[in-house]
C-alpha cells in the first residue's frame, strides 16, 4: 500500500521586523542546525515553499546539490536506516587502493574531467 503525503500547518507570526521563527517540527523535518540556512521558493499558484539551503558543489553542480540534498532530507527522515560500512568492505577498499599515490591538488587529465 503506497504512503499518502501528508501535510504539516503549522501557524507562525511574523513581527513588526517581518521576522518569524521557523517551528521546531519543520527544523526537524529540513534536518536543520543552527546557523544552516533556508531558502524560500514562491512558485507562480502564491505557494511559499522553504527549504534547507545546500552548499553549492565548486562547480555547481545540479545534479550532485540535488542528490546530496536528497541525501540529507532521506537521513533526517529515516535516521533507523542508516547502517555502518561492514568492515570487510572497508578492508576490501583499502586493499584496492593499497600503494595508490593521488595529488588532489593536481588538476585533472581533460579526459577524466
Amino acid at each position: 500500500m503506497a504512503k499518502t503525503a501528508e501535510i504539516l500547518e503549522i501557524p507562525a507570526t511574523v513581527t513588526e521586523r517581518g521576522q518569524t521563527t521557523v517551528p521546531a517540527a519543520i527544523r526537524k523535518m529540513l534536518a536543520l542546525g543552527k546557523r544552516d540556512q533556508v531558502v524560500f521558493r514562491g512558485l507562480a499558484d502564491g505557494t511559499v515553499v522553504i527549504a534547507k539551503k545546500v552548499a553549492q558543489v565548486e562547480d555547481g553542480d545540479p545534479v550532485i546539490g540535488k542528490f546530496l540534498s536528497f541525501l540529507a532530507r532521506d537521513m533526517a527522515k529515516e535516521p533507523s536506516r542508516i547502517r555502518p560500512v561492514p568492515r570487510s568492505l572497508v578492508s576490501r577498499g583499502k586493499d584496492l587502493v593499497k600503494g595508490v599515490k593521488v595529488d588532489l591538488d593536481a588538476p585533472l587529465a581533460d579526459d577524466e574531467a
